[in-house]
């Protein structure tokens, strides 16, 4: 999909872009190996074919940080099928406000193997910021409203510098709006009946009785509850990456 996506180019917005591929420009091959492009000058083309020539090699070389500022955040799902190392990531807290409240869990998922980083454990700064480091893209649900800048709250150390793409803003896209739980319903996502009906503020329950008791099973299933989240995220991004990408293939034609 990226490779049809016209948007890292400067001055070029969703209009633009419908005009290219109405023009039969639907690649960046097509649009390097045009002669004239409408509307776009001679001079502007020969930057363009530059930027893009430069997108290409950037996508070879698997540099997927390359594009996190040269593409608006709402379209950094269309990378999502080019690059392998994703991050399914969601976290657990005491609360919304990251200057009153505590980072409890950050839950990763790399597609074979899910990594719980909990605190008074193993959640550290440097131990967070190394595993970040290996992926390409990050997947989150109102992550970047919530989960990213709560962890740099607590992480100031920690860059996210790779593309995001948030399931939250890219459903409504397609018409699925409401929490996360809602979405999974309306798609057909299942969670395991040990976690069923456990929301954010069950959560924040089952981490208070893990620290005031040392309830143990407590502390267990809020860590089956957020392995549940972050295994759901990639099914559910799977299914808006591809209503998406079908409703931009129909206008690419």
């Amino acid at each position: 999909m990226i490779q049809n996506t016209f948007k890292i180019l400067e001055g070029v917005g969703d209009k633009t872009e419908q005009l290219l591929w109405q023009n039969g420009l639907r690649t960046w091959d097509n649009f390097i190996e045009s002669q004239e492009v409408p509307r776009i000058s001679d001079k502007k083309k020969s930057q363009h074919d530059k930027t893009l020539k430069t997108a290409k090699e950037n996508l070879g070389e698997r540099n997927s940080r390359y594009f996190t500022k040269r593409l608006k955040a709402g379209d950094h799902w269309r990378l999502y099928e080019d690059f392998d190392k994703i991050c399914y990531l969601d976290i657990e807290t005491t609360g919304f406000d990251a200057k009153r409240s505590d980072l409890t869990i950050v839950g990763i998922y790399d597609g074979s193997e899910v990594k719980t980083y909990i605190n008074g454990f193993n959640l550290k700064e440097e131990a967070l910021k190394d595993e970040l480091k290996k992926y390409q893209v990050l997947v989150t649900f109102f992550g970047s409203a919530f989960d990213v800048p709560f962890i740099r709250r607590k992480f100031p150390k920690i860059d996210f510098d790779m593309p995001h793409f948030d399931l939250c803003f890219a459903g409504k896209k397609i018409g699925l709006s409401g929490g996360l739980k809602h979405i999974e319903k309306v798609v057909g996502i299942n969670r395991d009946e040990e976690v069923e009906g456990i929301d954010g503020y069950e959560a924040v329950r089952l981490w208070k009785r893990w620290k005031k008791h040392n309830d143990a099973e407590a502390l267990r299933t809020l860590t089956k509850y957020n392995e549940e989240d972050v295994l759901n995220l990639e099914t559910l991004a799977e299914i808006i990456y591809k209503r998406l990408k079908e409703a931009t293939l129909k206008r690419i034609g």
